[in-house]
């Protein structure tokens, strides 16, 4: 789906923790103390520099409770802040002491706005696979995308009052 999106691919995270769902081994280095190789997301870093200079948008929702836990402040404190340099857009919708806009949405990509694939984790944050849905289901998460980022606030904004 990332090779044919034509305009934005959009991604809405709900959980605090996906250490088992790759950079598994940045993870480990990040909670040992260790700095952020220079290397670190290179694949993703230049997937986003060419669909930024085609054009084209990378953006997602975080739906984030504080205190943040280790693994959020590994992937805001090492990946949007890493991903963000090569043009990917974040947005924060923190939930702390509030019910949460996108409880019962789960976790998405939304290509275009028309093109859903599903994501499906187990409980300790693992990638168990994607339902892509037929399109015209777009519309419903096109909808969820929109309530999400009317809630959100940038990420770099709320990364300057609460990151650590």
């Amino acid at each position: 789906m990332f090779d044919g999106f034509q305009r934005e691919a959009f991604r809405l995270e709900t959980l605090d923790d996906y250490s088992q769902s790759g950079s598994v081994d940045a993870y480990r280095a990040f909670l040992a103390g260790q700095p952020k190789p220079a290397d670190y997301n290179a694949d993703w870093l230049d997937e986003v520099r060419g669909h930024i200079a085609g054009g084209r948008r990378i953006y997602r929702v975080h739906e984030v409770t504080r205190p943040l836990t280790p693994y959020l402040r590994f992937e805001l404190g090492w990946g949007y802040t890493t991903n963000a340099k090569a043009g990917e857009e974040f947005f924060i919708l923190d939930v702390t002491g509030k019910p949460g806009v996108a409880v019962g949405v789960g976790d998405f990509w939304l290509f275009d706005s028309k093109t859903v694939a599903a994501l499906r984790y187990s409980h300790d944050g693992r990638f168990t696979g994607a339902d892509v849905l037929p399109e015209h289901q777009g519309a419903q998460y096109a909808e969820h995308r929109d309530c999400v980022l009317s809630h959100a606030v940038p990420f770099a904004d709320w990364w300057a009052k609460y990151g650590e």
